[in-house]
């Protein structure tokens, strides 16, 4: 049976992603400085002007003002008519601590209240989904992998000067086409991508085409019904936060799974790893890749939910798709077994008070090889 599915990506121009770059990067600052910062940080970009707002509690002091514009000049912003400019925009900053409500239940968790050593409860309450397929090396959906690699992909043309007339906004799309479940060739790939004004139309096409798609989808998966859309409303000039508002947590598909799994809902970055909604989405795909890698399945999905204050999860589900090679079941009986899912024990176990994060923020939180929730291990 025929089955097209599609994802996209977008650069790390993108006016959410600038956020949410942002929000990491000073994640980031106060973690080199405190590891045990709390830390829950909202951005918000709109036309000349970057807000940055939510609580963080820390014994570190951070120029947060700097880390703003150092992201902007970073991704290349540097032009207000036609985006935002690192040098002139306004910037606001409206931080408080964290709830002391919220404190309590992350600091010492319920099924600790009476002992005088606490273990970390959970920061919310939600559930978290992890997933993992051998459709790629990496262990990702084919459809996001590659509008991911698209993505990098244009950012590396601008920013190294191969294409010059690029700006930092863009997007990527993919459409694979499956057969029996199992990708077969693309049917469409979609880029639109920011650029100065004075470049035709026709030369953006060509060159994209031959420097970014060709550059990243393999030749075998392509054939003549394969259709190309490239800047496909003809204009792309103003983009940034000029062309669109951008705020921090908006991509949280594209940061995942591209739709090809489930979400829980919650959006990772600005978030230490107490928060759930960060940390144990990173556990679970942990999980996941290492049920496939280890011969369990071919294709699986783990959740876990938590309440707030509670350490340990209060759910977890396996699903193999039918392609388990042992009962889920026992599958299940080995995540108990070799996993510690307490926020604490996560945290421990995947290293997490580092500043990591702003290398997870643009092209995909999972499937990168440099992140510790990608490694492989002997579940058996």
């Amino acid at each position: 049976m025929r089955k097209l599915f599609t994802s996209e990506s977008v650069t790390e121009g993108h006016p959410d992603k600038v956020c949410d770059l942002i929000s990491d990067s000073i994640l980031d600052a106060y973690l080199e400085q405190d590891e045990n910062s709390r830390v829950a940080c909202e951005t918000v970009a709109s036309k000349g002007e970057i807000i940055v707002t939510g609580e963080i509690t820390s014994n570190g002091i951070v120029d947060i003002e700097k880390i703003v514009r150092n992201t902007l000049k970073e991704i290349g912003y540097d032009n207000e008519k036609t985006d935002i400019d690192y040098r002139t925009c306004k910037v606001h900053i409206n931080i408080s601590k964290q709830s002391e409500d919220i404190a309590l239940g992350v600091d010492n968790a319920l099924e600790t209240k009476m002992k005088e050593d606490g273990i970390e409860g959970a920061g919310d309450q939600g559930l978290m989904f992890g997933f993992a397929v051998d459709e790629t090396e990496e262990l990702m959906p084919l459809p996001i992998s590659l509008a991911h690699k698209l993505s990098r992909r244009l950012t590396l043309v601008r920013k190294e000067g191969i294409l010059d007339y690029l700006r930092p906004d863009g997007k990527t799309q993919v459409t694979v086409e499956y057969k029996k479940n199992v990708p077969y060739r693309i049917d469409t790939v979609v880029v639109s991508t920011q650029h100065k004004e004075d470049v035709p139309l026709e030369k953006i096409r060509e060159d994209i085409l031959k420097e970014v798609i060709e550059k990243v989808i393999p030749e075998e998966l392509l054939d003549n019904n394969t259709k190309f859309f490239i800047n496909p409303t003809g204009r792309f000039v103003i983009g940034g936060p000029l062309g669109d508002s951008g705020l921090t947590g908006r991509k949280i598909i594209a940061d995942t799974y591209g739709g090809y799994s489930r979400h829980g809902g919650g959006a990772f970055s600005g978030k230490d790893p107490t928060k759930v909604d960060r940390s144990a989405a990173y556990m679970a795909r942990f999980i996941a890749k290492n049920i496939v890698a280890n011969g369990f399945a071919k294709k699986c999905e783990i959740q876990l939910s938590y309440a707030i204050g509670v350490a340990k999860p209060i759910s977890i589900y396996v699903e193999t798709f039918g392609t388990n090679t042992i009962p889920e079941e026992d599958i299940a009986n080995k995540i108990y077994k070799i996993f510690d899912l307490t926020p604490d024990g996560i945290i421990k176990f995947l290293d997490l008070k580092k500043p990591i994060y702003k290398l997870t923020t643009n092209y995909g939180h999972f499937g990168k090889e440099n992140l510790p929730w990608e490694k492989i291990i002997s579940m058996k």
